[in-house]
């Protein structure tokens, strides 16, 4: 657990990296000019997109939790998945830039605690299931519903059921 909690970054880092990539991804300005631009920036985004609020709520949890906060990281936790049907379960990691669909279950496989490892500039597509003691690389690109369960090479595009690499 300190291994994963060493590697996270600042809430604040992650949130104004999460909310750049999100803006970029859907054609919006992404270079913020101050922290209050920043700031305003994640609460337009936060509002306009569930899945981008969804996943703000995880990095709050995961924040709380590296503190020991009591109870509040189960409630982010529920919000995240009553807000934009993203379920984040285990002991999962998600890198910087990530971007990440409503409706996806990044989690566990039945009898580990331990979840899937999402690296940096990773796109989760609608829908798609990502689970077990996996790591999906950095750049790669997981399609609308697919599912993954085996390991995703850094840069590869990959869907189906269960998913596997396309092109």
């Amino acid at each position: 657990m300190r291994d994963i909690r060493a590697r996270h970054p600042s809430f604040a880092q992650a949130l104004v990296a999460d909310a750049a990539v999100t803006a970029q991804f859907r054609g919006e300005r992404h270079e913020f000019r101050s922290p209050a631009d920043a700031a305003l920036q994640i609460l337009r985004l936060a509002w306009s997109s569930d899945a981008f609020l969804a996943q703000a709520f995880y990095r709050a949890k995961a924040r709380l939790q590296a503190l020991g906060v009591p109870l509040l990281p189960r409630i982010c936790h529920r919000l995240a998945m009553a807000i934009g049907q993203v379920v984040i379960d285990g002991l999962t990691e998600v890198g910087g830039r990530a971007r990440i669909g409503p409706f996806v279950t990044i989690g566990l496989r039945q009898g580990s605690i331990h979840g899937p490892r999402i690296e940096d500039d990773v796109q989760i597509g609608t829908g798609a299931k990502v689970l077990g003691e996996i790591t999906v690389g950095t750049g790669a690109e997981v399609g609308a519903n697919a599912v993954v369960i085996a390991d995703v090479a850094p840069g590869t595009t990959v869907a189906g059921i269960p998913a596997g690499p396309v092109g």
